[in-house]
């Protein structure tokens, strides 16, 4: 670890100190390849790794991942498909990491294999699953009032695109950070979105952390399941960097989450919600996004198009 990468975790505060380790041996590996011009090039890759989650004796899922924070993950994803309910009480989370498999005991008994049979394929790009009515979350929600001032937004952008990550490490991953005010508080990375957001989700279950004065930032599109996700979170403001799907859109809008995309640099574009807003900061104090912390979806927004 660097003294910058230090420096960044010590502002950190110590009891949700959550980031990525880019340092981590399990998590990337060292590959050698050719380049364009038929050099020798050396690299690093993120590493995937199968995980079976199971709900006391029933299989749920196996998911592709990084193989860090594997009963956080297990947890939230239980949790966003409606399968954990908040107030179940968890007897235990069994982990077996030679297995690849996770088992969450509940007190109550439970049964979902007709919830298993309707099961809708979700745009994520490591073909993110959901079971049951996505749509039953959402009737009837009503998320807490916020202000996001944008002064706060922009040194919120400028942190987390400077904390160390495996992203910055080795690409090909996405980031979910969970933020009160222009603090990130807990930052998890993985190959698909919805298993990063399912690790916040299940972070914030396990130390009772309330998403009602939470921001939620992710790397990935702002798809309808991505809205969905934080509704279920109780967050009421969600920012990416990249862009949104029509649906997504809509459905911010209907449950009244703040919805801001393409967040680099000094540009934002709210599409719901932007009554949250306050607009508090000079622009010209704003530098934009640096060369070294940008993303795919920076590059293609400029042609005109979101990632």
């Amino acid at each position: 670890m660097t003294e910058s990468d230090a420096a960044v975790l010590n502002a950190v505060p110590d009891n949700l100190r959550v980031l990525p380790d880019p340092n981590d041996p399990r998590l990337t590996m060292a590959v050698v390849g050719i380049d364009q011009s038929g050099q020798t090039a050396h690299s690093r890759v993120v590493v995937e790794r199968a995980l079976t989650i199971f709900l006391n004796a029933q299989e749920i899922v196996t998911a592709m991942t990084i193989g860090d924070y594997p009963e956080e993950l297990a947890i939230g994803f239980l949790l966003n498909q409606g399968m954990l309910l908040a107030d179940d009480t968890i007897t235990g989370i069994d982990y077996d990491e030679e297995l690849a498999v996770v088992v969450v005991r509940t007190e109550r008994k439970t049964n979902y294999e007709e919830k298993l049979r309707k099961k809708t394929q979700t745009s994520g790009c490591a073909q993110g699953t959901a079971f049951g009515d996505l749509m039953d979350v959402i009737e009837g929600v009503t998320l807490p009032d916020a202000e996001l001032r944008t002064s706060s937004l922009y040194r919120l952008t400028s942190r987390i695109n400077t904390l160390p990550s495996l992203y910055l490490e080795a690409g090909a991953i996405h980031g979910a950070v969970l933020c009160q005010r222009d603090e990130p508080i807990a930052y998890m990375e993985d190959v698909g979105r919805h298993n990063a957001v399912d690790k916040i989700a299940g972070y914030m279950h396990r130390h009772g952390i309330s998403g009602a004065d939470k921001i939620f930032y992710t790397t990935g599109r702002l798809t309808s399941e991505m809205v969905i996700k934080t509704v279920r979170m109780g967050i009421p403001v969600l920012i990416s960097r990249s862009g949104f799907t029509a649906w997504g859109v809509e459905l911010a809008r209907k449950t009244g989450l703040t919805l801001i995309g393409r967040a680099r640099g000094k540009r934002f574009l709210a599409l719901a919600g932007a009554e949250r807003i306050t607009f508090d900061q000079d622009l010209s104090y704003v530098g934009e996004e640096s060369l070294r912390h940008r993303r795919k979806a920076a590059q293609s927004d400029e042609q005109g198009r979101d990632d």
